[in-house]
C-alpha cells in the first residue's frame, strides 16, 4: 500500500474534522417534502446530484485546481477558488464550503508533518481548495483524488439519507454500492474535461438547499 492512497484515505474519512456530517445540501428539505421518502427515491436524488452537478462542475474544479497546485500557479488558484465559491446557489451552501474549507486549512496547518502551507494567502479557502492542497501536497494522483472526494460527497450524502428519510443501514450500504459503481467513471471524465464545459445547472437542488434555509425543523445545516 502506498503512502498516497493512505493519506488518501486520511482525506476521506468521516472522522476528518471539517463538520462534513453537519450538512445535506439540500436532502433534508427534499425529505421534508417528501419528494425522498425512501431508499429508492433517495438513490436518485444523490445519483443525480453526484453526476450532474457535483461530477461535473465541483470534481472539474478541483482537478484544474490539483494541477494548479502542481505548478505552483498561485494566479490560476484565486481565480478558480473566487469563481467556485460565487457558483454557490445559496448562502447556506456558501457558508458550508467556506466553513469546511476554513477547518480543513487549520487542521493542515496544526499537523507538523505538512509542510505545504495550506492558505498560502487565501483568507477563506473554499472547501475545494483546501482539500486539493493536501491532495497535491501528499502526491495523491489526480484520478485517485477526483474518485476519492466524490466517493467522501456520496458517503456523506448516503449517511444524511439514513438519518432524515430515515433508513436502515443496509439501505445506506446498497446505496454505497450503486454510487461507487459510478464514481471511476465519472472521475475519470472531470480529470480531463476543460473548465469550459462544467455545468451547474441543477433547479431542483438549488430550490431545495435555498428552502432549506427557512425549514422550520432541522437536523443539518445546509
Amino acid at each position: 500500500m502506498s503512502p498516497a492512497l493512505i493519506r488518501l484515505l486520511h482525506l476521506v474519512s468521516p472522522t476528518l474534522p471539517v463538520g462534513a456530517y453537519t450538512y445535506s445540501q439540500g436532502l433534508e428539505w427534499a425529505v421534508e417534502t417528501h419528494m425522498v421518502n425512501n431508499e429508492v427515491t433517495a438513490l436518485a436524488w444523490i445519483s443525480d446530484c453526484l453526476a450532474f452537478g457535483i461530477a461535473r462542475f465541483e470534481a472539474i474544479y478541483l482537478a484544474h485546481m490539483l494541477v494548479a497546485w502542481e505548478q505552483g500557479d498561485m494566479t490560476r488558484l484565486a481565480e478558480l477558488d473566487a469563481e467556485f465559491i460565487a457558483s454557490r446557489e445559496s448562502a447556506e451552501l456558501r457558508a458550508e464550503t467556506l466553513q469546511m474549507g476554513y477547518s480543513l486549512s487549520r487542521l493542515l496547518t496544526d499537523l507538523a508533518s505538512f509542510s505545504a502551507p495550506p492558505k498560502a494567502g487565501f483568507s477563506q479557502p473554499s472547501f475545494p481548495l483546501a482539500w486539493s492542497c493536501a491532495a497535491a501536497a501528499w502526491a495523491i494522483p489526480v484520478h485517485d483524488a477526483i474518485g476519492g472526494y466524490l466517493w467522501a460527497w456520496a458517503e456523506n450524502q448516503v449517511m444524511a439519507a439514513v438519518k432524515a428519510v430515515p433508513l436502515g443501514q443496509t439501505a445506506g450500504q446498497r446505496m454505497l454500492l450503486a454510487l461507487g459503481q459510478r464514481i471511476p467513471a465519472l472521475a475519470e471524465e472531470a480529470a480531463v474535461a476543460d473548465i469550459e464545459t462544467t455545468c451547474n445547472v441543477l433547479p431542483a437542488f438549488a430550490i431545495a438547499c435555498s428552502c432549506h434555509e427557512t425549514q422550520y425543523t432541522r437536523l443539518f445545516r445546509s
